[in-house]
């Protein structure tokens, strides 16, 4: 992971305001890709968990009591934006504040030093990486019914990154071996991003846009066109996810 990945949270999140500037009213009100949710209730989730960052890094524990809300993180989440509804202009204000004030105390935070986020300790540059592929993922929620053009950019390494560095954590969420796996993976500008040991068995090669889409759930494995090899690679890319765990 990059040393730069705080930057690039910001980057991103600069990226995803500049699309949210240019909404109109009935763009924030039409459906998105997350199911269930308007282009404004993404901007509210996400502006919910921006704070939820300032809050723990400052020592507020969790900030969202999430069991209480529900009872998976999918199911507190949705519970969250429902109670919180609002303009979207005042939504737009908040994820703005919230954005900041994420990027401050992830700048200002002890590298070395985990905090608290959902059930997991992760150290702060972790968590950086998490909301990033966070806000990519609903960046595309966002941009991909709307029609907007939303090209992958080389922030992509710190989300393949993630992805396979939480491997072993799917696999033993999913009962699997934990088995060592090296990908192969194309960047936006056609050079190779590679993450483990090449020679280990199990292999994902091919698209690196692609890699992360899966991760993130918005994608399938089958329709991906990713290339797996061994006996566990195809078992791997069914469970990756961009964990908040590492």
């Amino acid at each position: 992971m990059a040393a730069n990945v705080i930057d690039d949270l910001e980057a991103e999140q600069l990226r995803l305001e500049s699309v949210l500037s240019r909404l109109v009213p009935a763009d924030w009100l039409a459906p998105s890709a997350a199911a269930g949710w308007t282009i404004a209730d993404v901007a509210l989730h996400l502006a919910q968990t921006d704070e939820a960052v300032a809050a723990t890094v400052h020592g507020d524990g969790n900030a969202i009591e999430w069991q209480r809300l529900g009872s998976t993180v999918d199911e507190a989440m949705a519970a969250l934006v429902a109670a919180d509804r609002t303009d979207p202009a005042v939504v737009f204000d908040r994820w703005r504040a919230a954005r900041r004030a994420c990027v401050e105390a992830l700048r200002a935070a002890d590298p070395g030093q985990p905090v608290r986020w959902v059930t997991n300790w992760i150290k702060p540059r972790t968590l950086a990486t998490t909301r990033l592929a966070e806000h990519w993922a609903h960046a595309l929620d966002i941009a991909t019914p709307l029609g907007i053009d939303y090209p992958d950019t080389m922030r992509l390494r710190h989300i393949a990154w993630l992805g396979h560095s939480t491997l072993p954590y799917a696999f033993r969420l999913t009962g699997l071996p934990t088995v060592p796996v090296f990908c192969d993976l194309t960047a936006p500008d056609g050079s190779s991003w590679q993450f483990g040991d090449p020679a280990a068995e199990n292999v994902i090669a091919g698209d690196a846009g692609a890699f992360c889409r899966v991760g993130a759930q918005r994608l399938d494995p089958e329709a991906s066109g990713l290339q797996t090899k061994g006996p566990y690679a195809a078992e791997a890319l069914r469970v990756l996810r961009n964990y908040a765990a590492v």
